[in-house]
C-alpha cells in the first residue's frame, strides 16, 4: 500500500495550524464537489482524497497518530499492543527485550502487507477506515422523509433521509466506509448535513417562528386573516385590540420531530401593526376626532 501524504492533498505544511487545514478543505471542498463537476471522474477522485485527508488531519489524536505511523495510523494501539507482547516474550525467552527496525518492518509487513506471519499464525483482521463526507440539502428538503443516491468511492450508495434532520447533525452508514484489511470489515461512512434555509421561517429545532404584517384596522377591530405555514395556508382570528409585538402559537404546524413520524413542534407568529400612509383629509380628520374622544 502506497503511502498516502494527506499534508500533499490539502497543500499544507506538517506545521499546518488548524486553521490552515480547515481553511484549505474548505477551499478544495468547494472547487472539487461533485455537484459543481457533474461526470467528472478526476474530480471526484479528488474530492475522496480531499475529504480523508481531513478527517485525519484535522483530528488532533488521528493527525499524531498519522504523523507517527502514516497510511497505518488506525492501526497504532494494535501496533503499540502488538510491540509490548513482541517485548515481554523476548524478556521471557531471555532477550534483551529490544525491538530493532527489522521487528517494525516484519510487523507491519504481516498486519498490514498481505503475507502470512512468521509460524505460520492467521493473519490479523482490521476494519476498514471510516469516510467523512458533507451533504447540502435545502430545508424544505428535510421537511418531509425522501431517499436520495450519493456517490461515494465510485459507487452508488441510496440512503433514507428522515424528516426533521438538524443542520450540523450526523447519521452513520454502515459499512460503506473504506475496505477492510485482510478481510476485516469495511468502514463506516459519516455523513454531516448542512442545511440551508431559504424560507421566511426560522428553525430552532422542532420549532418555527414567521413574523407577519398586520393592518391597524385587523389589529383594533379584531377579525380574520390567512398565514402561511411550511406546508400551507391556515386561517386565524385576530382578537379587537391587538397589540404590536403580540405572539400567537399555532400547535404542531412547525417541523417534523425527528424519527418520530406525525410528531411537529409548534409554529410562532408575531404580529408587526403595519400603520396605514398616504392618508386622506377625511382620514385625518375622522383620527382626530378619534384623538378627542380618546
Amino acid at each position: 500500500m502506497a503511502f498516502i501524504d494527506y499534508y500533499k492533498i490539502l497543500g499544507v505544511s506538517k506545521n499546518a495550524s488548524e486553521a490552515d487545514i480547515k481553511k484549505a478543505y474548505r477551499k478544495l471542498a468547494r472547487k472539487y464537489h461533485p455537484d459543481l463537476n457533474p461526470n467528472d471522474k478526476v474530480a471526484e477522485k479528488k474530492f475522496k482524497e480531499i475529504n480523508e485527508a481531513n478527517e485525519v488531519l484535522s483530528n488532533s489524536e488521528n493527525r499524531k497518530k498519522y504523523d507517527q505511523y502514516g497510511e497505518h495510523w488506525q492501526h497504532a494501539e494494535e501496533y503499540e499492543k502488538a510491540k509490548q507482547q513482541r517485548q515481554y516474550q523476548k524478556s521471557y525467552q531471555g532477550g534483551t527485550g529490544g525491538y530493532s527496525e527489522e521487528d517494525f518492518s516484519d510487523f507491519f509487513e504481516n498486519m498490514f502487507g498481505g503475507r502470512a506471519s512468521r509460524g505460520g499464525q492467521t493473519q490479523v483482521k482490521f476494519r476498514g477506515q471510516d469516510f467523512n463526507a458533507e451533504l447540502q440539502l435545502d430545508l424544505k428538503d428535510v421537511y418531509t422523509t425522501h431517499k436520495r443516491t450519493l456517490t461515494v468511492n465510485n459507487k452508488n450508495i441510496r440512503i433514507t433521509i428522515p424528516a426533521g434532520v438538524e443542520n450540523g447533525q450526523i447519521i452513520k452508514i454502515k459499512g460503506h466506509g473504506g475496505k477492510g484489511i485482510n478481510g476485516g470489515p469495511n468502514g463506516d461512512l459519516y455523513i454531516q448535513f448542512s442545511i440551508v434555509n431559504h424560507s421566511k421561517f426560522k428553525r430552532d429545532k422542532d420549532n418555527l417562528y414567521s413574523t407577519i404584517d398586520l393592518d391597524l384596522y385587523k389589529a383594533l377591530l379584531g377579525g380574520e386573516i390567512l398565514v402561511d405555514t411550511f406546508n400551507g395556508k391556515v386561517k386565524l382570528n385576530i382578537k379587537p385590540e391587538t397589540q404590536n409585538g403580540t405572539q400567537v402559537k399555532l400547535k404542531s404546524k412547525g417541523f417534523p420531530k425527528y424519527k418520530k413520524e406525525g410528531q411537529f413542534g409548534d409554529l410562532y407568529i408575531t404580529y408587526q401593526i403595519k400603520l396605514p400612509t398616504r392618508l386622506s383629509e377625511k382620514e385625518k380628520e375622522l383620527i382626530k376626532e378619534l384623538q378627542k374622544l380618546r
